[in-house]
Formats: C-alpha cells, structure tokens, sequence
C-alpha cells in the first residue's frame, strides 16, 4: 500500500471503533456509561493482536491488547457468537468491567474480532457500587468466565438470567448489555463491510502493513531513549487491610533489541484489593511507551512490539486467584505508570513530567434498603505533574483514566443526593519553575441513608516533582469533620456530608525567585 492508501485504511479501521463507542454511549441505560463514557472499544486481528482502538480508557484497552489472544483462542466461533467475560485472571481488569467479544467473518472466513469494555456499577458485590473493602475475589461481586451471550445471534438466556439477577437493578443491566451489544454488532457490520470492500486478502496485507508501519514509528520514537538500566521504586499508600507502604519497583533495561520492564522486588500480593493481574501491569506500561511516540502512530500491535514485561507471579502486579483486584485495575495501575515515568525521567528528562495525583479517587454509593435501589460509581480528577516546558493541568482524569467528569445536574437528578461544593483545591500542585495543577474539592450531601465506599491512594504519600520540583499535596477525604482513611466503607444518613479533595501534581523545576 503507498502512504495515503495506509493513512486512509489505518482512520477507517479506527473509525470503526469510534462508531462503536457512540452507539454503546448512545444506548446505555446508566449513568456511568452514558454519561461519565466509562468504556472502551477496539479491533482485534483473527489471532487476538490488536489493531485499532478509539481514545477511550487506557487501562481498559491496553489490558485488552495484553490478554486478548487466549481469550480468542478459547472457543470456537460462529457468525453471531458473542463472548461474555469480566474474570480478572482471564483477561478481565477486575469485576465491573464486563467485556463483550465478537467475531467477524466474510464469506465464512474470520477476519478478526471486535470487543468493547465497560464499567457496570453493579457487578453484584455486597456492598453498592461494587468497589468494595475486599479481600478475595468472590466479595467483589460475580465472575463471569468467558461465556458465550448469544449463540448465532440468539442471545443465551441462562447467561443473561445469571448476570442480572446478581444485581439490585436487573433491568439496568439488561439495558446496558443490550447497548454492549449493539455496539459489537455495528462493530461486526462495520469491518466486515471494509473487509469486503478491499477484498479480504487485501485487508489482511492492509493490517500487516499497518503493523510494520506503527512499529516503525515507535522504534524510531524510542530509539531516542539512551541504551541503559534505569530505576525507579514508589509506594501504595495502603491496601486497607493494615498494610502500608506496599512497593512497587521497577528496572527498565533499553538495549538493542528491545526494551525490558521488570517488576522484580515489588511487592509480594497483599490482602487488601489492590492487587493486579499481569495484563492491568501491562496496560500501564504500554500507556507510558505510547506516550513517547507520535500522536499519528496507529494504536495496534505493532506499536508495543519492543516492549518485553516481567512480573514475578504472585507478586502485587502478577497476583494469584483468589486475590482481591478491585482497587487494582484502579489504583495500582496509576502507580504503575509512576514507577515507570519515574525511571524514564533519569533518561530523557525533558520528556518526562513530574507525578500525577496519582490516584483516581474512587467513590461507590448506593441502597440496597428504603426506597428504590441504586448504585453509583466515579472518579474524580486531579492535578497532572508539570513538565519541564509547561506547567500540570487542573482537576483532570489523569493518565490510566479517561472518563468524564459527571455533571452535577446529571447527578442530583439521578440519585438522591445533593453537590454542596465543587471547586479546584487551590495551590495544591506542586511549587517549582512550572508549578503542578490543582487538585479539586467536592462534597456530597445525602438526602437519603446510604453505604459509602472509598477507594484512594496518595492520601500519605505525596505525588513527587522532578529536577528540583516541589511535591503537590497528599489528599484527603472527610465525613462531616472526621478524617477518612484511604480505603473504608461506612453507612451514612440522611443529611450527612462527605467531601474529597484529591491531590495536587508534581511541580517541575527549582522556583525562581
């Protein structure tokens, strides 16, 4: 293919994926999908090799990227089959996102695959939101191992019957599967469409070319990184359970074939949630590479190539079954990505920013008593890290979180609770030549008895600046007056308030006068 001819092929298969998205935003029956866009779509080669991805979630996604050949390579697949599954040890993040995979065939023949992933606030764990204070597994909510959902287009009734009478509000989840679903079937229609158009030997030798093309990119944009062994260790602020400051290091080898992440020294996996599986570890490090290249690279296989990862098992980010995950995908990830700038920033300093918040400041809610049950889950933005030529953002999602903010309208007229403060945390950044962005403040008021459960990190560990930078302030988190740990679950009534300020980032530079 000439140059245009691959440009044109690489937007069309990505445009695909975008559709998806906008069908599944569109359809969604909750909040948490349709409104905070917390999904993923992607594309997926006939071996599970990605080979597109819209500009959803970045943990979602590159833990799909990771972990999608065995999922694949686990049934076989007629036109119209759809696979179900949310198991964090078979390729899931942990149990609220439920993944949804589809084959794409042409003429009998399969030409790959297309999956989307999305966050359910009701997976059936105990408590509301499913985020609790976990300890296994099985606390969480229901696992769902891959899992056919429709058989040649005939949705499975035994399979759907089980997921949404594990939840408080089965219609809802039957909505939002439905949106999953057709978010796959116009995926499905979409590339098979191309397919065909090019003919499907030529689509083949359009993705091979593609791959060769995004690898290109990225040994190029990497290359710059000078050959050596870098460094870098952080620490979890706790896991809930009464351990604190749980490591996580990394060695980061650059050589002439390839680039080598070990996570040998972290932590050995600890009784609290946050715990990871190796494909969750995989995502953050794939999220900080691509980063280095160009915005133009194509988001496919090609891209990661280079990139070799090792975790050793049943440590914090390899963790055995039937270890506790829910803060994993959420928390840990964010550390992850820490760890690895970290290390990077002793290479090329001046492409690398100082610490994030760090954190995504998870908040799960809900009934199950009273009136109507309802659930809600979100995460809350906070100040990016400065760079050596611009200073950190504001009261943003910051690296393995790309959800939106959620409207207050959206909230008070959906749940019962009211927003009494919503404002940046004000010189909370980090101070330096480039001072680190603000976190924020929110606080909550219920007009309705209900269970709260927090999951957030740097509220002892503050986010680090760099070349001289200072650190932006730790986080908080209060009920009424009284300090909050990190991670805890409580019952509140009505009238009761509960405001989270979430870190600052990392300052950039000694301060000048």
């Amino acid at each position: 293919m000439d140059a245009i001819g691959l440009s044109v092929f690489s937007r069309r298969i990505d445009a695909v994926c975008e559709e998806m998205g906008a069908v599944l935003r569109q359809a969604a029956f909750s909040t948490n999908i349709k409104d905070r866009l917390d999904f993923s779509c992607a594309v997926f080669d006939p071996d599970g090799r990605l080979c597109a991805q819209a500009a959803h979630i970045p943990v979602h996604l590159g833990s799909m990227a990771f972990a999608m050949r065995e999922l694949v390579g686990a049934a076989p697949w007629a036109p119209g089959d759809m696979l179900v599954v949310n198991d964090p040890y078979l390729g899931g993040t942990h149990l609220p996102d439920v993944t949804l995979i589809a084959p794409v065939f042409v003429r009998d023949a399969l030409i790959g695959f297309v999956a989307n992933r999305a966050h359910h606030a009701d997976i059936g764990a105990r408590s509301p939101g499913s985020m609790p204070v976990s300890r296994s597994l099985e606390e969480e909510g229901l696992v769902i191992p891959p899992t056919p959902l429709l058989r040649r287009d005939v949705p499975v009734a035994e399979c759907l019957a089980v997921i949404t009478a594990a939840t408080a509000n089965p219609r809802q989840m039957e909505g939002d599967l439905a949106a999953q679903i057709s978010a796959n079937r116009t995926g499905v229609k979409r590339l098979a469409s191309l397919a065909q158009s090019l003919g499907v030997a030529q689509y083949h030798t359009a993705l091979a070319a593609v791959n060769d093309y995004a690898a290109r990119l990225a040994d190029q944009a990497l290359s710059v990184i000078p050959a050596g062994c870098y460094r870098f260790a952080d620490v979890m602020d706790d896991d809930g359970m009464g351990n604190r400051d749980i490591a996580i290091r990394v060695a980061i080898t650059i050589g002439t074939n390839g680039i080598d992440v070990d996570f040998t020294g972290t932590a050995a996996q600890v009784a609290g949630n946050i715990n990871c599986p190796l494909s969750v570890a995989a995502a953050g490090v794939y999220y900080v590479f691509r980063c280095l290249m160009p915005a133009h690279t194509p988001a496919c296989a090609g891209s990661f190539h280079a990139i070799r990862l090792h975790a050793p098992p049943g440590c914090l980010l390899n963790a055995r079954r039937p270890a506790a995950v829910a803060a994993g995908n959420v928390e840990t990830s964010s550390r992850v990505v820490d760890v690895v700038m970290g290390a990077l920033a002793q290479a090329i300093p001046a492409r690398i920013p100082a610490a994030s918040q760090g954190t995504m400041n998870n908040l799960a809610m809900g009934a199950r008593t009273g009136g109507r049950a309802w659930d809600y889950y979100e995460t809350l933005g906070g100040g990016m890290g400065a760079g050596c030529r611009y200073p950190g953002l504001s009261a943003v999602q910051s690296h393995m979180t790309n959800t939106r903010n959620t409207p207050i309208e959206v909230l008070e007229m959906n749940f019962p609770l009211r927003v009494r403060r919503y404002q940046l945390r004000e010189d909370s950044g980090g101070a330096g030549e480039r001072r680190g962005g603000d976190g924020l403040v929110r606080e909550y008021e219920f007009l309705e008895a209900a269970t709260v459960t927090l999951l957030t990190e740097r509220r002892s560990h503050r986010p680090w600046g760099l070349a001289g930078g200072g650190a932006g302030e730790a986080g908080a988190n209060w009920r009424g007056d009284e300090p909050l740990p990190a991670k805890t679950s409580f019952r509140v009534e009505v009238g009761e308030r509960l405001t989270i300020a979430t870190p600052g980032g990392g300052g950039w530079g000694v301060a000048r006068d």
